[in-house]
């Protein structure tokens, strides 16, 4: 009956359906996406840039050389091949501040199979109080190839980098000859004779 007298009021109760089903429906469009990516990890396919999934995480801290032949160190991570390639590069929350941040898939392990990650660290001591934790990983690269990431994130970065780039001025051109220094002799012609060797006798 409130609504019958108003026509405000009914405008404004349309408008409020409106928005309720488009958030609803949004809110669909985006399970369903998540649950096709998990779909895909399930399947053991390599997941899109972009995606976030939950892993199980240890540590390691024992080699010197990883499965792509660098140095380990820190930022380095070990993962499953047909899940994250070697050069895949990946954004890490484990809860810790400490070991939060961007790692870089360059070493393989047989232990490390399905949605497992090895992270390395330094200290051994650390890596058995690291234990075993859940984690959640936000792909940014999947292997060496540049095409393989996230196109907004990567657009992003270098756009603020260019953005923050300062190019130099050109350096003015050299003269074209230098007057010789006051009281230095005059220089010799290339035609002149070359000066006769003094006599030591």
């Amino acid at each position: 009956m409130i609504l019958a007298y108003s026509f405000r009021r009914k405008a404004i109760a349309l408008i409020g359906l409106v928005v309720g089903f488009l958030f609803l429906y949004e809110i669909r469009i985006f399970d369903s996406g998540y649950a096709a990516i998990q779909r895909l990890i399930t399947d053991n396919a390599q997941p899109p840039p972009g995606s976030r999934l939950q892993f199980s995480a240890t540590a390691y801290c024992k080699g010197s050389t990883t499965a792509s032949g660098v140095t380990v160190r820190t930022g380095v991570a070990a993962a499953d091949p047909q899940l994250l390639p070697v050069g895949s590069v990946i954004n890490v929350g484990t809860g810790v501040a400490k070991y939060n941040g961007v790692y870089t898939i360059m070493d393989t392990g047989p232990q490390v199979q399905g949605r497992e990650l090895d992270l390395y660290m330094w200290s051994c001591y650390e890596a058995l109080a690291f234990g075993r934790k859940s984690i959640d990983v936000t792909v940014l690269r999947l292997g060496w190839d540049p095409q393989a990431s996230s196109p907004r994130l990567i657009d992003r970065l270098f756009r603020r980098r260019e953005a923050n780039r300062k190019v130099p001025p050109p350096d003015p051109p050299p003269p074209a000859s230098f007057p010789p220094p006051e009281g230095s002799p005059p220089e010799a012609s290339p035609d002149a004779p070359p000066p006769a060797a003094p006599n030591t006798q």
